[in-house]
């Protein structure tokens, strides 16, 4: 709840005028059963219709103000909660952009996703109902208990005997509550996540006539969060009739003791029906403030797993500038790594340099690591052991900003995003037409993009479905030449061009990019034959370095692989 309070300081000022404004308000609720009363024993027996006439304008505008100052207040209320989970909700999406991949991996895609929209809706409803009840309904309670009091202390006290358990039943449960919507939570992160796999996987389920399969696992997390919910709620529910019954035990006894009083004299019927109005006020205030506890319960839950992402620490923190003089460009010195402490490396003492402008192909089998190496390179995650060097610095004292910005990267599974062709490729880096247009030229696009009647403009579908394998890999290609970038980083980004392109692809880098230092990652020996170095990887581990002449003479591995996919001679040719 730190967090929350945090966010509600700029507001506090507007926070105060509409408490003044909300207590205004109660307090003419207050007033007007205690005009009534007062109107009925008193100026009532009187017969003078002047008085009569005053007290019913009186009454009046006690109602309109009481009415004018609730709409007011509300509406400040919910501003004041639009604008906190506003800018929560920025701050937490601004956070989850620059966690590390490693805590990503932690606190899962769909937990995040859920919690930057289902839980940022909880506090925005807690902080919303906290300043409309949170004021309104104590006032009633206290203030309803006071002018009780002078009206009539005897039945007074019989209210008062039944207030403590009603206290009680509030706190045992909401102690109960708070636990259980935090497990609610976490059932509907798992939720989140089996729907968007199969938002993400609907093409493949359709294909495998997986559908009945997906929809009884679907079936399953949405039975837990129901039973999760129907816990919470059932447990949360249970004090409105608790509460009712013990209020309206209470009420049954002023009723009675009250008849007794008016019977033998000593209270006036216009007290009666004023405290019986009091006592209904009371009771809604007791039932508001238990609606508030149940919203509480909620937010508090929620504040919680967000104050988990805000206040995630820094994991990839830039160390001192780490810089030894060097005439390469990129340097493994033997690196290992592991995505998870305690579990085997994903890859093991790895170790090689590249001048600037030479070109690294890494091949091996599925799982062997390659990725791993890009991820490393980008610090995506940071080495268990060894130093990756660009330019002699450690990349661990490399401003983030500043490391980034030497990039050009096409993921292995990488997105297009629901915008124009042109600015997939900009992708917001203010690039001008002709930087774009000649990285679309290098990247073998222009033939397709040139048939679309919109060109440039043409409006791509979600993930870029309306374009298929081979031209959504030339548009991300495209997107990482665009912006002339010192390091280009290609992830098996080739897989679905045919080899003719593949071939007219690599010889235009070799003639644009010459100053570029490039890691292709490839299945196809054809797409690095002609890198400056190879890397092959086995389970994370370098089993051969070199030429492609030099592989197929000293690595049998790379050697068969050659051999198998082009045919030819033990050189491949």
């Amino acid at each position: 709840m730190n967090k929350v309070w945090f966010y509600l300081k700029p507001h506090v000022p507007r926070m105060i005028v509409g408490v003044l404004i909300k207590f205004i308000g109660t307090i003419m609720d207050l007033f007007l059963p205690w005009i009534l009363s007062y109107l009925i024993d008193v100026i009532v027996p009187r017969e003078d219709i002047g008085d009569v006439l005053f007290c019913g304008l009186l009454m009046l505008l006690c109602s309109i103000v009481a009415w004018a100052g609730n709409v007011v207040a509300n509406r400040m209320a919910s501003r004041v909660a639009r604008n906190t989970t506003q800018s929560l909700r920025h701050d937490l999406f601004k956070r989850i952009s620059y966690l590390s991949c490693r805590q990503t991996d932690d606190f899962t895609i769909a937990s995040l996703e859920s919690r930057l929209t289902s839980d940022t809706y909880n506090i925005h409803q807690m902080i919303g109902m906290m300043q409309r009840l949170g004021i309104r309904a104590p006032i009633l309670l206290l203030g309803g208990i006071t002018i009780t009091m002078l009206l009539e202390p005897v039945l007074t006290l019989v209210l008062l005997a039944v207030l403590p358990f009603v206290a009680f039943v509030v706190f045992y449960i909401s102690r109960k509550g708070i636990p259980l919507y935090t497990k609610l939570q976490k059932s509907v992160d798992r939720m989140v996540r089996v729907v968007r796999e199969n938002a993400s996987g609907i093409r493949v389920i359709k294909a495998l006539s997986k559908s009945e399969y997906e929809k009884g696992r679907f079936s399953e997390v949405n039975r837990d969060v129901v039973e999760k919910e129907t816990k919470a709620s059932t447990t949360m529910a249970a004090s409105n009739p608790l509460m009712n019954m013990l209020l309206n035990t209470g009420l049954t006894l002023v009723v009675v003791v009250g008849a007794f009083r008016v019977y033998g004299g000593q209270t006036k019927t216009g007290t009666i029906l004023a405290f019986l109005t009091y006592f209904t006020i009371i009771l809604n205030a007791m039932l508001s403030i238990n609606r508030m506890f149940v919203l509480y319960s909620k937010g508090a839950a929620s504040a919680k797993r967000i104050s988990e992402v805000l206040d995630a620490p820094e994991d990839l923190k830039v160390g001192d500038r780490d810089h030894q003089d060097s005439e390469y460009h990129i340097q493994f010195d033997h690196v290992s790594f592991a995505y998870h402490t305690g579990r085997s490396q994903v890859v093991s003492d790895i170790s090689f340099a590249l001048k600037k402008g030479e070109t690294l192909g890494i091949i091996g089998a599925t799982g062997c690591g390659k990725s791993t190496i890009v991820n490393l390179l980008i610090r995506f995650y940071d080495p268990d052991s060894g130093v990756i060097r660009i330019d002699g610095d450690d990349i661990r004292g490399i401003p983030t900003m500043e490391l980034q910005s030497k990039f050009g990267i096409v993921f292995q599974n990488d997105v297009l995003f629901s915008d124009t062709i042109e600015e997939n490729i900009s992708f917001g880096r203010g690039l001008d037409r002709q930087a774009v247009e000649e990285a679309v030229e290098c990247a073998q696009a222009r033939w397709f993009i040139g048939e679309l009647e919109e060109g440039l403009d043409y409006q791509l579908a979600i993930r870029g479905s309306n374009l298929s394998g081979g031209q959504k890999q030339r548009v991300l290609i495209s997107r990482a030449l665009a912006a002339h970038p010192e390091i280009l980083i290609l992830d098996d980004s080739s897989s679905a061009l045919d080899y003719q392109t593949d071939a007219r692809l690599r010889q235009a880098l070799a003639e644009r990019f010459q100053g570029t230092t490039t890691v292709v990652i490839a299945q196809r020996v054809s797409s690095i034959r002609s890198a400056d170095h190879i890397l092959m990887l086995e389970q994370g581990r370098v089993i051969g370095y070199g030429t492609h002449e030099e592989l197929m003479a000293n690595c049998p591995p790379y050697r068969e692989i050659s051999m198998s996919q082009m045919g030819g001679n033990r050189h491949g040719e």
